[in-house]
């Protein structure tokens, strides 16, 4: 899972980078207004950590821009400690939850996740498909309910599969979900070629479906029998 934090203290922004990343996550940060709008034009998030005091724009804004862009991302807003009208402002436009400083990390990565269950999961931490189960809170995977061993980032591979079936992905789209940002400046992603045909064989391994398939030219999709 993919996760934008935009905050403009610089250590509270670290923090929460090193912490969520340690929890799985893939984290971009913006410290202002002007690096995120930009980052939240250019990709897609699977959430949005948002505070709203940002030094150089309100991050209200932001909210209502990515609104109307249509984009499905959970937003977890973070507020000062005693705004209860940013809290409400942000809720009205459609933000999923709010935090507010201080709070502690672990509540800050629950918080996440009950957005990211919400938003992406239908509510719940098992995400079923065909024959596969994926548990997003514990990081497995079964198979006919056999445990499957996958690298992390094979589980995340197929957790942006699962969540986007039906839906053409290419390269790039993959290698910025799973690895961020920087590899927009990679020359070219063979290496996503390999970690799917990994993946591909460990669930063939374990008698699933081949249900990834080759659009040649454009990416890959995961597809329904």
């Amino acid at each position: 899972m993919k996760i934008l934090i935009v905050e403009d203290e610089q250590d509270l922004l670290e923090s929460m980078t090193h912490f969520l990343q340690n929890e799985g996550f893939v984290c971009e940060k913006a410290f202002n207004y002007f690096t995120a709008e930009e980052k939240l034009v250019s990709f897609d998030y699977d959430a949005l950590i948002l505070d709203i005091g940002l030094p150089d724009g309100n991050g209200l804004d932001l909210l209502d821009q990515l609104k109307q862009s249509g984009k499905n991302t959970g937003i977890l807003i973070v507020s000062a400690k005693n705004s209860l009208d940013d809290k409400i402002k942000g809720l009205d436009l459609g933000a999923d939850d709010y935090i507010s400083k201080p709070f502690h990390l672990s509540e800050l990565n629950s918080r996440v996740r009950a957005v990211l269950r919400r938003r992406k999961f239908e509510g719940t931490n098992n995400i079923i498909f065909e024959e596969i189960e994926i548990n997003t809170e514990q990081r497995t995977v079964s198979v006919n309910e056999s445990l499957l061993v996958l690298t992390p980032k094979e589980f995340d591979l197929l957790l942006f599969f699962v969540t986007n079936k039906n839906r053409v992905l290419n390269r790039q789209s993959i290698a910025e979900h799973l690895w961020g940002d920087y590899m927009d400046t990679a020359d070219h992603f063979d290496f996503v070629y390999t970690h799917i045909n990994n993946l591909r064989k460990k669930l063939r391994e374990a008698s699933a479906g081949d249900y990834i398939q080759t659009i040649y030219g454009i990416g890959y999709k995961l597809s329904q029998p």
